[in-house]
Order: C-alpha cells, then sequence, then structure tokens
C-alpha cells in the first residue's frame, strides 16, 4: 500500500519504485499526504523536511526531535536517497562541475558558478534532451528519460554538502538555482514542479522566487501551466529573431513560434504578483545569428514582451560546425540592443576548462581523447 501511495505521489510506475521510499523530493504536500497513509498528523512532515534541507541528515536516527517509534517506522518504510556523485572537477575560475550518477545507469551534469557574494548552481531536469537544438551538445546525445523530484533537488543537496557540514544558521552555500541543465524542464513538468516547491519551501531551502529560474526552449502550453502553480522567474532559449532561423537552430519552434512563445510570456508575466522581466537567452554563433541585421530584427521583436536579454557566445563542442562569434562582433549586437532601450549582458563564459560551461553539459565523465578535443575546439574559438 505505501508503494502505491508513492506512484500515486509522484507519478513513477510501479516497476520504478522500491520497497521503501525515496522521500527526498517531496514537496510539504506530497509529504504531508504520505505521513496521512502512516495515521500520522500533518506538522511531521514540517519537521522532517527541517531535517532532510535545512541540516543535511541522511538518516531518520538523527532526527532528535521525532519520536522513536515514528523514526524506527520510517526507518522500516522510507529512505533519503540523493544521486551518486561520480566524478568532481574545480574549474581554474572557481566553477565546479559535478558528474551524477542516477538510475537505470545513466550520468547527468551539474554546475556550481560562485560570483562575489552569489552562488548559482545550473540543475538538469532530464538525462539528454528530447529538443536537439543544433547548438547545444546535450541535445546530440539524444533523450533517455526525464529525472525525478528527488533527483533534481538531490542535486541541491550534493552542492551544498560539498562545502562541509550543512549549518541552517550559515551563510547560504547556494544562493539561486537555475534550470538551465540538461535537458527542458517544462516538459519534465510533473516532477520539476516539486522540486522547485521545495526549493522555495520555507521548511527546505527558503530561495525566493526572483532566485529560482526556470529555463525553456518554449513549451508554450506548459508555461501557461506554471504560471498557475508558481511564480519563479523565467528564461526564454530563445537565440534567433525571426521563425525561419529559429526553426533550424530550435526545432520546438516548428510547433510553438515566436509570436505564440512571446504572448506565452506576456500571459506569464501578467499572473505574478510584482513586476519583473523574462530572461531572453541568446546563443551568438559566428555568421549564423549574430549579424547586424539579426540585432536590429530582435530589437523590433523584443518589443513585444517586457524583458533583458542575455548573449551567451557560442561554446564549442566536438562535432559541432558551428564558431563562437568574434568578441567585437558580439558587442556591436549588444550596442544595437542597448541603443533600441532593451537592457542587454554578455554572459562570462565560466567553466569551459571543465567543459562546464553552457551547451556543453553530456553527462559523462570525460575522458582524455573527450577534453583535448573540446580543448582544441575552444583554442580555435579565442583565436577567431
Amino acid at each position: 500500500m505505501a508503494a502505491q501511495n508513492y506512484g500515486l505521489l509522484t507519478g513513477l510506475k510501479m516497476s520504478e519504485v522500491s520497497t521503501k521510499m525515496n522521500i527526498l523530493g517531496f514537496s510539504q504536500a506530497q509529504m504531508e499526504a504520505f505521513f496521512s497513509t502512516m495515521d500520522e498528523p500533518k506538522f511531521r512532515a514540517v519537521q522532517v523536511m527541517k531535517w532532510i534541507h535545512q541540516f543535511g541528515v541522511d538518516d531518520f536516527e538523527s532526527m532528535t526531535n521525532v519520536s522513536k517509534k515514528l523514526r524506527q517506522k520510517l526507518t522500516l518504510s522510507a529512505e533519503i536517497v540523493e544521486p551518486e556523485v561520480l566524478h568532481r572537477a574545480d574549474s581554474k575560475d572557481g566553477t565546479r562541475k559535478w558528474v551524477i550518477g542516477v538510475s537505470g545507469g545513466n550520468k547527468v551534469e551539474m554546475v556550481l558558478i560562485p560570483e562575489g557574494d552569489r552562488a548559482t548552481l545550473c540543475v538538469s531536469s532530464q538525462v539528454g534532451c528530447a529538443l536537439d537544438c543544433s547548438f547545444c551538445s546535450t541535445g546530440k546525445q539524444g533523450f533517455n528519460r526525464n529525472l525525478t523530484a528527488a533527483e533534481i533537488i538531490g542535486q541541491l543537496r550534493i552542492a551544498i554538502k560539498s562545502f562541509g557540514a550543512v549549518d541552517p544558521n550559515g551563510p547560504r552555500r547556494v544562493t539561486n538555482v537555475v534550470f538551465m541543465g540538461m535537458g527542458e524542464p517544462l516538459l519534465n513538468f510533473d516532477q520539476v514542479a516539486p522540486a522547485i516547491a521545495l526549493m522555495m519551501d520555507d521548511n527546505a531551502y527558503n530561495l525566493s522566487k526572483r532566485r529560482v529560474t526556470v529555463s525553456t526552449a518554449g513549451v508554450v502550453p506548459a508555461i501557461d501551466r506554471l504560471s498557475q502553480i508558481t511564480d519563479v522567474s523565467l528564461a526564454i532559449s530563445l537565440h534567433a529573431p525571426n521563425d525561419l532561423l529559429r526553426n533550424e537552430l530550435v526545432p520546438v519552434n516548428k510547433k510553438y513560434n515566436i509570436d505564440a512563445l512571446l504572448d506565452a510570456c506576456n500571459r506569464y508575466l501578467e499572473n505574478l504578483s510584482d513586476k519583473r522581466v523574462i530572461t531572453m537567452e541568446y546563443t551568438m554563433i559566428d555568421g549564423v545569428n549574430d549579424q547586424p541585421k539579426h540585432a536590429r530584427e530582435l530589437a523590433q521583436v523584443l518589443k513585444r514582451v517586457p524583458c533583458k536579454l542575455n548573449l551567451i557566445p557560442f561554446n564549442p563542442f566536438p562535432g559541432s560546425d558551428y564558431r563562437r562569434s568574434p568578441r567585437p562582433q558580439i558587442e556591436a549586437f549588444q550596442q544595437i540592443m542597448a541603443k533600441s532601450g532593451t537592457i542587454t549582458t554578455i554572459r562570462s563564459t565560466r567553466g569551459d576548462d571543465i567543459d562546464a560551461a553552457c551547451g556543453q553539459l553530456v553527462g559523462q565523465v570525460v575522458d582524455r581523447t573527450r577534453r583535448s578535443a573540446a580543448h582544441a575546439a575552444r583554442i580555435e574559438a579565442k583565436q577567431i
């Protein structure tokens, strides 16, 4: 019966459920429902959540304000299991990347980017990706499966614990979370939603709505659905100023074109209780989408929605024919956008020496051959 309840709460098939329930990814509502199946009061959910997420506890016996009898019941029926760390690499610029193992022998990657008093964790939501954006190495490996909420929230937990014992009263080790790792988060809605809820829950990680960002390539119905359950920040992987070019770079545009996407963005903003803007992400690819004509066309397109623009230098990966736009070209593009009134920044390339930069995540322990190929591609990019 317990396993059946877990399947209902998480959406997993019975074949994917162990005899013990991994409650790491339970939102507060799911945790309360779980304790209800055990004839326990709802307040137990808050107690256990704080131990798991604020103290980083992995076993129930350490939960000293929970009765011994309940601890025994939990030990028999539940578990707290995060993904296995298979590999960790630290960049010379402070960026940290993990390759983590998830069920089925799959691997995904997560990246922590420190900057001053901020530390942004880029989490993955799927093993691979089905959208096959032409400039992204993740899409080239295809799609395997969705991550569970436990596997998503486990990434945040791993990053926090990597700095030593967890102190809920100490400085925040991860200040921001962005769903910009492997996968399209809105195609894994039922597992991403409870993970978001946990990140923002006062009894878990207590991140503000401005510090959790969901990035999507433009799954329009899911953007509307997201607006009904949360008010996290939204980023759009745009990358082109017109449908013809975007169809080539971001194939999901053939189903949900730029007009439909911008309309969805405006609807999302209308549902927010505060004044915010959408972040538009635009990868700069030499000779493809980085010309002045593209900037002028993009400036007109973006007048339709309150937004800021983030220009991302393309990060080379083995097998790709694309090249990074020269820095002067990127800066010229930025100037045209700025003159149009669009707040435009150029993203710093971080962690490319450990293949942790935007678009380089492929979910594998990098061997010397692949690292050498990637290094050669980066050198070429810096020379143009």
